[in-house]
């Protein structure tokens, strides 16, 4: 049985594989809220941080005082990065390879950033299975672009 396209073909007349389309959707979702929302922290980080510190003293959330000691740097860092996904994302929904290539730097780069901005000593264990696996289903679809 074939495969039911959800969307019409690209302007180049090629037929965007499903799987690659709901990644594409997935991305600009995701990625897409992740660099609004890091924006939005970034420009308003003072207000950001008192708001985080409040929920800190009322909920003694875990992890969360970590946020308190943030170069406001970080934001902005990861709002590019996850504006990078999009940007690849974007590539790879008119089928062109070097979206593939790009996404996949970001995601490098999303895993890295905590490391080097936190002083973590390793990766974030849910980052990696994540990002790997958006990677290697983005990879299935290289075929089908150019």
């Amino acid at each position: 049985m074939e495969e039911q396209q959800i969307l019409p073909a690209t302007e180049s007349g090629k037929k965007r594989p499903n799987l690659l389309t709901i990644l594409c959707i997935l991305t600009f979702i995701y990625s897409g809220l992740s660099a609004v929302s890091n924006l939005m922290v970034f420009i308003f980080f003072d207000a950001s941080m008192k708001f985080a510190a409040e929920l800190v003293k009322a909920f003694k959330l875990p992890g969360m005082d970590l946020l308190l000691n943030v170069r406001p740097v970080y934001f902005a860092a990861t709002a590019s990065i996850n504006a990078l996904a999009v940007a690849g994302a974007i590539i790879m929904w008119q089928l062109k390879k070097l979206g593939f290539h790009i996404y996949t730097i970001s995601q490098i780069l999303v895993i890295l950033a905590p490391m080097y901005f936190f002083r973590f000593p390793g990766p974030d264990f849910f980052s990696i299975l994540l990002s790997a696996a958006f990677v290697l289903l983005y990879s299935s679809n290289l075929k089908k672009m150019s």
